[in-house]
């Protein structure tokens, strides 16, 4: 009789790509697993044992848990486990105590588990300011030096990536640093210039995304300084960053990342302001101060998830959206796009506002839905300059605004209305409306919002 294991050594030898196998014989009884690039966890029972992509299906039967690196193999028996490499090599690996709950992980009587994360934001960012903001000072981990900082590259795909740019208006305008920003997938592809002093943030819900995977790795060979910002400790991406700092946003079992999303975006703004503050400048008290407000803010727009509703009632039959914005809330608008595109399968596209007039007008008529994203900032005044070119051309106005702006109610049809606050803050609020927009769209059609077609919730193939 042969070896299983050895089988599995010699046949993992000769794959190329990314893989996660479990390996079973009728004449054994063990499971051998082996990974590269996917993410392959073990489950850790009293007399059980469990093979998993995620620790959420294991969750009801344990809360401990191994992550296997890439080229490791493991046997898995009723009662006990072994690790070794690809040499035969006995590997010592440390059990990871899962924090969340089962509860996390049910509809807690939600329709689906979209609208449920959705109606959690305002806890999940009460999470990720837990312990962090102190007598007015940010408190994170960070183990790397950040004062020989000149310039900071953020690495991120999909939503992730549209927190991202919303970072990079954060980390310019607080710490006068240059950020650039760039989509995980094509970061390795353009042979990147990396300089010492550099940093590389690299931006992933799961900590598994292949393509951020790879970009990071690019990132380190060319000896940048690297932080990872995750929500699932143990992560891939956790363990290959320099430093890391965990969003806390609990699970997300929607592949529409919602919750994860604004954790993002509220990390990102605790890391600029954490770089001030290392820089030895003071820190904005007032901003810290509305910061704190933000999860009642939250609140205020989810009570209007009826009213969006009745809207979303006069639109889930709209063939094409366009989506705009303009600064720190254009991405907002590629978000709320992307939402709509992913669940509802109606082709929606963000741009920047004043970006319509250079080829997208073209496509607005009486037919087509334009959502603008309408602060009342700096931008204003052009935004609502857009707004008339489309009434203009009996494009169907839909518009995220403050609340007592009066302004616009001759002009739009259809207003979502939100809570005032800080230009630094305004896309936590406004993307709300847009996710409960796309959520009701896509229900009202009968889809299964959280598992949309031809989408995974870890992107583990590039």
């Amino acid at each position: 009789m042969g070896n299983l294991e050895n089988a599995v050594i010699q046949a993992v030898r000769c794959l190329e790509g990314t893989f996660g196998l479990a390996v079973i014989h009728k004449n054994e009884d063990k499971i051998v697993v082996a990974k590269k690039g996917s993410p392959l966890i073990i489950g850790v029972g009293e007399n059980e044992m469990f093979v998993a992509s995620d620790v959420a299906p294991i969750l009801e039967y344990t809360k401990k848990a191994i992550y296997l690196n890439d080229n490791e193999i493991a046997t898995i028996k009723k009662n006990e486990y072994s690790i070794q490499d690809l040499s035969g090599n006995n590997i010592d690996k440390k059990i990871h105590e899962i924090k969340w709950a089962v509860d996390q992980i049910e509809k807690s009587g939600f329709k689906h588990f979209m609208l449920k994360e959705i109606f959690e934001q305002p806890d999940a960012i009460k999470n990720v300011l837990r312990g962090r903001i102190k007598n007015n000072k940010i408190k994170l981990s960070v183990n790397v030096d950040l004062n020989s900082v000149e310039r900071i590259i953020i690495i991120a795909c999909g939503t992730s990536w549209h927190a991202a740019l919303i970072g990079k208006y954060l980390i310019e305008k607080i710490t006068g640093i240059s950020v650039e920003v760039d989509y995980a997938s094509e970061f390795r592809y353009r042979k990147p210039i990396i300089k010492e002093g550099d940093l590389v943030i690299v931006v992933s819900q799961s900590g598994e995304t292949t393509d951020t995977l790879a970009a990071l790795k690019e990132a380190k060979s060319k000896k940048a300084k690297t932080i990872g910002f995750v929500n699932v400790v143990g992560s891939t991406i956790a363990r290959e960053v320099d430093s890391g700092i965990y969003l806390h946003a609990g699970p997300e079992i929607g592949v529409a990342s919602t919750k994860a999303f604004l954790c993002q975006i509220v990390t990102l703004l605790l890391f600029a302001l954490f770089m001030k503050q290392e820089r030895g400048f003071d820190l904005d008290e007032e901003l810290l101060k509305e910061l704190g407000k933000i999860p009642n803010k939250i609140k205020q727009v989810l009570v209007e998830s009826d009213n969006i509703k009745h809207i979303a009632e006069k639109f889930k039959d709209a063939k094409n959206f366009l989506y705009l914005g303009r600064g720190i809330n254009f991405p907002v608008g590629l978000e709320g796009a992307l939402k709509l595109k992913e669940i509802s399968y109606i082709h929606a596209e963000g741009y920047p506002a004043a970006e319509m007039k250079h080829g997208p007008i073209a496509l607005v008529d009486k037919n087509m839905p334009v959502v603008f994203v309408a602060s009342k900032d700096h931008t204003y005044e052009k935004i609502l300059s857009n707004m008339q070119e489309i009434k203009a051309r009996q494009g169907r106005i839909i518009a995220v605004v403050n609340e007592h702006d009066e302004k616009l109610n001759h002009l739009v049809e259809n207003i979502f209305k939100v809570p005032i606050t800080r230009n630094e803050l305004s896309p936590i609020i406004n993307v709300i409306p847009l996710q409960l927009l796309a959520y009701h769209i896509a229900d009202l059609k009968g889809i299964d919002v959280d598992k949309p077609r031809n989408l995974a919730k870890s992107v583990t193939v590039e």
